[in-house]
């Protein structure tokens, strides 16, 4: 297990210099000035701003000295938000985004793996149907889409639910939980169908039914730890994306976390900001994947091997 976790981690660090490498160049090569207003600066100023934050540099003097700095885990200062670093600015998020993605993640699990194991149990009745048509449904519907609909729906015509804010009124964590969670509810539940269908259709399933072992024995100590890998090795992916996620469901809801902070970043052309929260994200992203494999080793011994972890 520990050459299989060094194996991981040496293959993702090439990843995460391509990651920084483009990052830096596309967002210093479009278009704008994180110094840009309705109403120029002088040029006197706008000089000594591009002095202060070494922007007056060759691009490549730039790079080297942000891997640097990136080396020794400063991203610098935030242009936008005057004396303030980005590491604080990504404290301060980070919270909110991991507590709004840990609810989403609740309620993918919960839903989609009930929902697959049921229909694995009944294949090709109703109880089937029903659960699948649901997840093609989430799959098909982005957050973008359902976020929107249930505001106006749950929030606008019936008015059950807030649909804004984080913390401040009862109940203005659901709507955005559901949004978040629902869509990778939908893969979770198909996985977990298929990989419980293939697994009750094995041998070792067979004989134990033959010796009359229950359904629900069957079920949980025998078929869960087999058809639950494929949702193992899902999790790592689905992580990442509950946190990409983040950032249309927190400017959707208006929640205080890393989306917002990333999209306003954007839209201002705060350097520092973007490539350290880029930077950020890379890195939870490997951290979620090696776990997942971690986990995904240790149900099945065989993926730890050179030859499979290798295909």
């Amino acid at each position: 297990m520990p050459a299989f976790i060094l194996k991981r981690l040496l293959q993702a660090l090439p990843v995460l210099l391509i990651v920084i490498t483009a990052s830096f160049f596309m967002v210093r090569l479009a278009p704008g000035d994180p110094f840009s207003q309705e109403r120029a600066l002088p040029v006197e100023v706008m000089k000594g701003l591009r002095t202060y934050y070494k922007l007056d540099q060759p691009l490549v003097t730039q790079y080297i000295e942000y891997l640097k700095n990136i080396a020794q885990g400063d991203f610098g200062p935030s242009f936008k938000y005057s004396g303030r670093t980005v590491t604080e600015i990504i404290g301060a998020g980070l919270p909110v985004t991991f507590e709004l993605g840990a609810y989403a993640l609740l309620i993918a699990l919960l839903v989609g793996i009930s929902s697959g194991v049921i229909a694995s149990l009944r294949p090709n009745t109703w109880q089937d149907y029903v659960p699948m048509s649901l997840a093609m449904i989430g799959i098909c519907l982005p957050s973008y889409v359902l976020g929107p609909l249930l505001v106006l729906i749950v929030g606008i015509w019936l008015e059950w639910l807030p649909v804004s804010g984080w913390g401040y009124i009862p109940g203005d964590k659901i709507l955005p939980s559901v949004t978040m969670g629902f869509v990778y509810a939908a893969y979770i539940s198909r996985l977990a169908r298929g990989g419980m269908l293939e697994i009750l259709s094995q041998d070792f399933i067979r004989t134990a039914r033959a010796k009359g072992v229950s359904e629900s024995m069957i079920v949980l100590r025998h078929a869960l730890r087999g058809g639950m890998q494929p949702v193992i090795s899902f999790m790592g992916p689905a992580l990442a994306g509950l946190l990409g996620g983040s950032f249309v469901v927190e400017t959707i809801f208006q929640i205080p976390g890393l989306g917002r902070y990333y999209v306003q970043a954007a839209f201002n052309r705060d350097y520092t900001l973007i490539l350290g929260m880029t930077i950020f994200f890379a890195v939870l992203i490997v951290v979620f994947n090696l776990l997942a494999d971690i986990v995904a080793a240790w149900m099945n011994p065989r993926l730890r091997s050179g030859k499979s972890a290798g295909g």
